[in-house]
């Protein structure tokens, strides 16, 4: 993508041809350049001296100067824990680096985490189980056109990541998803199949597939003998879901479930992607590793035009995940608990091992501590906004509240920011340069495109700034982004995510650079081909058992409520709610239901209603879809206020990647009076 002028200083995005995208943009990157001269665009620091006071401009060195006291006066009296960093997954892979040293080094705290907790972490578990590593798509997203047949498990691209679809269409599409999504319609237009289980039983609608591929023959047998470990104990938890059993629980024809499995199994050519769907339950990694197990007894994994993969959710997902601003992680994807790692990274830095902290708390965790005895008294957020992003809502701005310092940098004024003691103007995206890895694993170019606005810093420049005022050398954290990318090729030597190979001159050169991409030039576009990365070079199949959402519905929450994005907004929508014509398009949240679960509540279509939760309240407009379950609501996320989705959502975690349950909520519907149009902004 390009930016140019479009008068009156004003800018406009075009799209450049590239494999990923094809020269294609969604409605998103087509109104973006709008932000960069937005009215509401933060130009000065804000500092607000007591609580109940409205924030006051100050200059930078006031600011930083305050935060850099209070930080100081805050570990002093309660520890070093005592300060946290929150982090975010739309970071370049340069700021994500350099936010996890910060933490370590000039904050000395094992509290930091990041909102991409929210997203792939279910995932990434679930492939370092399987596979040994996570990589979104261990292949070229460019190799999916050569299929004849895609699973999109919880996976929503037609509104979520539209050029993806041109990518997709050769293939029959199998969509898997409670909702008759604009991605399960274009499936079914085009000979393709939409399974739509009820929310939190997919688990066992990819067992139940499994079962009808091995009963009637459909296993790849050499490939599961030869490039594979665990299929037995596997199996027989499969064994025990029968497509008519699986239809009981899941809603899912048994005859659908086997013509699904068939239509995959005979493919010449098939991969399975799964999404935030499958992801974000307290079951999440067991529900990935249900589909990977189905990918691996058909063979897919590590061929040549088959394959599994997780689609990517935010800008830098990939990248996010890899160095450093995760609890229990190190650059170059390394375990913060290993102490190889640790001696590597530490030398990298010039520091004895002993002083790096530990794992710390994972995102909820650590948003769910803040202001209580044992947790942090202070919290310095990047580029996120968990006002609105985090479950269970209202409770996490009761914590962010609490706190002693609340310090936020971004460019808009955010729920979050609007919370905030200090709040630092950044950066946006066209006004830096830096590097982001994509969903394949590509590590891309992103180079300054207008002026920097004056007043405005980079991130880069305030982890430097703070980082000297706690008593660091100014070369310790470099501001220049091609500095801290080849000081983290060098922390990333030998780990599953290797960058050392990396530089900005082969960037600038136009090579494809898929880590990992190591010292000696070499690059890996397509992972797993001569094995898996296992020490024995196979993959694992992971038993995993059904069981039920955390969550169930009772006669009081009689309907089950899940979330998802729009087409016209992304994450918490503090950015596309300012750009007017995705506002005009989708001003408000609405509560989507079928027609006869809304009359039983009394609601028609266009009526506000009440979406109650065990947890809290959310005003939504009432749209009728007739395509919708009869047991299922869907709340879009983008909203703040009270207009959040999660103000509903469950915050009960998934035992092993610690990712919230988001998709299933307990509620029922009530009248309610209208609010204000487009409150929301």
């Amino acid at each position: 993508m390009r930016v140019e002028p479009s008068g009156e200083g004003r800018y406009a995005t075009r799209p450049e041809s590239f494999p990923t995208n094809r020269g294609g943009l969604c409605r998103k990157g087509w109104t973006a350049g709008e932000l960069l001269s937005s009215p509401e665009r933060l130009t000065t620091p804000l500092l607000r001296r007591r609580n109940g006071a409205a924030p006051q401009p100050v200059d930078w060195e006031e600011a930083l100067d305050y935060i850099a006291e209070r930080l100081t006066a805050i570990q002093h009296s309660h520890g070093a824990d005592a300060a946290a960093v929150f982090g975010a997954g739309g970071l370049t892979n340069e700021k994500s680096y350099l936010l996890g040293k910060f933490a370590r080094l000039a904050l000395g705290t094992s509290q930091i985490d990041y909102n991409g907790r929210f997203c792939m972490a279910s995932a990434a578990g679930a492939g370092i189980r399987a596979f040994g590593v996570d990589r979104g798509l261990p292949f070229p997203v460019t190799d999916l056109g050569e299929a004849e047949v895609v699973v999109l498990a919880g996976a929503n691209p037609a509104e979520t990541m539209p050029p993806l679809m041109g990518h997709l269409t050769a293939a029959r599409l199998i969509v898997i998803d409670p909702r008759r999504s604009a991605t399960a319609e274009q499936a079914l237009q085009r000979g393709g199949m939409h399974l739509a289980p009820r929310p939190g039983t997919d688990l066992a609608l990819a067992l139940a597939l499994w079962h009808a591929a091995r009963v009637e023959g459909l296993l790849d047998a050499d490939y599961i003998a030869q490039r594979t470990t665990g299929f037995e104990q596997a199996w027989r938890h499969a064994a025990a879901w029968w497509p008519e059993r699986a239809e009981r629980l899941t809603g899912v024809p048994a005859a659908d479930i086997r013509a699904a499995a068939r239509l995959l199994a005979r493919a010449n050519g098939a991969y399975v992607l799964t999404g935030r769907g499958c992801e974000q339950h307290a079951k999440g990694t067991d529900t990935v590793s249900a589909w990977i197990n189905l990918a691996l007894a058909l063979g897919l994994p590590g061929r040549r035009g088959s394959g599994y993969g997780c689609i990517t959710g935010q800008g830098n997902g990939q990248g996010g995940r890899e160095h450093g601003q995760k609890a229990d992680q190190l650059p170059g994807y390394r375990r913060i608990d290993n102490p190889e790692a640790r001696a590597h990274v530490a030398g990298v830095w010039g520091v004895d091992p002993d002083i790096l902290p530990g794992p710390g708390r994972s995102a909820f965790e650590l948003l769910d501590a803040l202001g209580s005895e044992d947790g942090p008294r202070a919290m310095l957020v990047f580029g996120s906004n968990p006002a609105v992003s985090a479950p269970d809502a209202e409770r996490i701005r009761a914590r962010l509240a609490s706190l002693d310092l609340l310090v936020v940098a971004d460019f808009v004024m955010s729920e979050t920011a609007a919370m905030a003691d200090v709040v630092l103007p950044v950066t946006q995206w066209a006004e830096e340069s830096g590097t982001m890895t994509n969903l394949e694993g590509r590590v891309l170019r992103r180079r300054q495109a207008v002026p920097v606005p004056e007043g405005i810093r980079s991130d880069l420049e305030i982890l430097n700034a703070l980082a000297q005022r706690l008593g660091w050398d100014d070369k310790d954290f470099p501001t220049d982004p091609d500095e801290v990318l080849t000081e983290l090729g060098a922390a990333s030597v030998g780990g599953p995510a290797d960058y050392s190979g990396i530089t900005a001159q082969r960037l600038d050169d136009g090579e494809a650079l898929h880590w990992p991409c190591l010292e000696d030039g070499t690059v890996t576009p397509r992972l797993f081909l001569d094995g898996f990365a296992h020490p024995d070079g196979r993959a694992r199949f992971v038993p995993v058992g059904y069981r039920e959402a955390d969550e169930l519905t009772d006669a009081d929450y009689p309907l089950t409520a899940t979330t998802g994005r729009l087409l016209s907004h992304y994450q918490s929508g503090a950015q596309t709610r300012r750009i007017a014509e995705l506002a005009d398009s989708d001003p408000d949240v609405y509560v989507e239901v079928h027609p006869d679960t809304a009359q039983r509540h009394g609601l028609a279509d266009g009526d506000w209603a009440r979406v109650i939760s065990r947890r809290g309240v959310t005003s939504a407009r009432v749209r009728h879809s007739p395509t919708a379950r009869l047991d299922t609501v869907f709340l879009p996320f983008h909203y703040g206020g009270d207009q959040s989705a999660n103000l509903l959502t469950n915050p009960a975690l998934d035992p092993a990647s610690r990712m919230p349950e988001f998709k299933v909520s307990a509620v029922r519907l009530e009248p309610n009076a209208p609010v204000e149009e487009g409150k929301q902004k």
